[in-house]
């Protein structure tokens, strides 16, 4: 019997990024943070498409420093690489470790597809009370999702069987619709109440709360 293997987006899914770069852009676009963030999602995305690949702590300056330049406040080079350094900061969602316990106990392999560098992740890894069993970065296989390199090394790194895989994920654009589209179980984490087509997913929760029991009704359903 193959292995069970769920797969996770880490920022956004399993850790509050949102909350985080609000706190820590705060200090940059002052008042003017929900315009900011605005910017700085969009040339983030912009950045992430550069060829040849560049790593994503190059990325995250990139987008503050064009977004304050877009919306004209100043900016030093200490504001510019405050993701970055402030990378360990940012929390884990409440909801996630109970669940995680339950996935471990029931014998599943657990593994992060991320758009973030190894570094990075290193300093995410120490907010966890144990280390995933695989990660794939966008450093591993220079791309970004929602481009489908992060899925098919994972694939092949994993030996999974597509009917013993289900990739758990909060944002759309990057993980639901390129896991559909590669046929991948996929299970929606709506943290962010965006209004998209929820029949996109497998199934649909609004938090983590409940995720093992899930997951497992997938699998069986494909067993």
């Amino acid at each position: 019997m193959s292995e069970r293997w769920v797969t996770f987006d880490r920022f956004g899914t399993l850790v509050d990024w949102r909350s985080g770069f609000a706190r820590l852009l705060l200090e940059v676009a002052g008042d003017r943070l929900p315009e900011f963030l605005q910017s700085y999602h969009r040339h983030e995305k912009i950045a992430e498409e550069v060829r040849p690949h560049r790593l994503y702590r190059s990325v995250l300056e990139t987008a503050v420093r064009r977004a304050a330049e877009e919306l004209a406040l100043p900016i030093t080079d200490e504001q510019a690489t405050v993701l970055a350094r402030n990378w360990g900061s940012l929390v884990v969602f409440a909801d996630v470790e109970a669940e995680l316990a339950v996935f471990r106990d029931a014998g599943y392999r657990l593994a992060v597809l991320t758009n973030c560098d190894r570094d990075l992740f290193a300093e995410t890894q120490k907010a966890f009370r144990q280390p995933f069993d695989l990660v794939v970065t966008a450093e591993t296989v220079k791309d970004y999702k929602p481009s489908f390199s992060h899925f098919r090394h994972f694939y092949r790194v994993s030996g999974v069987a597509t009917s013993d895989w289900v990739h758990v994920a909060c944002s759309y654009f990057h993980d639901i619709e390129p896991a559909k589209a590669l046929g991948v179980k996929r299970i929606w984490i709506d943290r962010d109440r965006t209004g998209e087509d929820r029949s996109a997913a497998n199934a649909w929760l609004p938090d983590a709360r409940g995720l093992a029991t899930t997951v497992t009704r997938l699998m069986d359903q494909s067993a």
